[in-house]
């Protein structure tokens, strides 16, 4: 499909943050480190899920395809803006800016989906921990995956098949750093009121209902934890804890950007920072250091890699 048949743009111009050379270095060297701590982090959740047989249950499935979406979310965005920093010219293509949406929208709304059977996995393991293991089958488990993949693809799709054919006839201009679905309707040489009132139903209310659903469902579970207060309860209680803390960072900013009504753009690039550095790297630190059996594989196959190095 030619996506420029019906625009004059050909590419749209970022803003970034700001011109101070100091301040560049230092988001530099902060999206940077980040960044890369990210990938390494998630990289080492993939493959301690992978080669540690301990961990082959519904729960670490899960949490191994929630690090593989990270990695791909941060790595929608970061890559770009960070090579973009210290440029005067911050550009990037009509094509590349609707493929950049494309992904951010697709692996966010799988994301969604992923914390959701996550959220569904806690609840069976506590409420119906007898039929555990029947119910969270590795079929099950599979199905869980591609139907949030399935899922987010429609999600992206549904808004840019709209979203392709506008006309932009300038000006080109994004005060951000990444191209965003509602800057970019703002710039297209039409009325895009219908278009914007689409996606904030399908990105803002999805992702508001999304975030009550399973708030009511983790409280439902602490409940259950609370009437059957013990020792297994208590590790229960923290790995739940860890769940609410991974769904509070990933659905706040975005709550923020698609159901705010007039967002001001500081604010909306802090929380955009935040969405695309910090919480792809706070997931892994808060599943590993929050959960013994992660850090004791992690251990294990630390161990077996020394091993298998001094042998060779």
């Amino acid at each position: 499909m030619d996506l420029t048949n019906h625009s004059i743009v050909s590419e749209f111009v970022f803003l970034g943050f700001t011109n101070s050379w100091d301040i560049q270095l230092l988001l530099f060297v902060f999206s940077f480190l980040f960044y890369s701590a990210s990938m390494m982090g998630n990289l080492v959740i993939v493959f301690t899920v992978t080669f540690d047989s301990h961990l082959h249950s519904p729960m670490y499935f899960l949490l191994a395809n929630l690090s593989v979406i990270d990695m791909v979310f941060c790595s929608v965005t970061a890559p770009k803006m960070i090579c973009d920093i210290f440029k005067k010219h911050k550009a990037i293509s009509f094509c590349g800016c609707i493929t950049q949406i494309f992904f951010s929208h697709a692996v966010g709304g799988t994301e969604m989906v992923l914390l959701i059977a996550m959220a569904f996995d806690r609840y069976v393991a506590i409420c119906k921990p007898l039929h555990y293991l029947t119910i969270m089958s590795p079929r099950m488990c599979l199905c869980f995956s591609v139907t949030s993949w399935i899922i987010g693809l429609i999600h992206s799709l549904v808004q840019l098949v709209f979203v392709i054919d506008l006309p932009f006839c300038g000006p080109n201009i994004l005060d951000s750093f990444y191209c965003d679905l509602p800057r970019l309707l703002r710039l297209a040489c039409t009325n895009t009121q219908e278009l914007e009132f689409m996606v904030t139903v399908n990105s803002g209310l999805i992702s508001v209902g999304s975030f009550v659903l399973l708030v009511i469902s983790y409280i439902f579970i602490l409940f259950t934890v609370w009437k059957h207060a013990s020792g297994a309860s208590s590790k229960a209680l923290s790995t739940l804890s860890a769940h609410i803390t991974v769904v509070v960072l990933f659905f706040g900013p975005l709550m923020f950007f698609y159901t705010w009504p007039s967002p001001t753009s500081h604010l909306d690039k802090f929380l955009a920072i935040f969405d695309a550095f910090i919480t792809p790297f706070l997931n892994p630190v808060i599943y590993t250091f929050r959960n013994k059996e992660m850090k004791v594989a992690m251990r294990r196959l630390c161990s077996r890699l020394v091993h298998y190095r001094n042998i060779s």
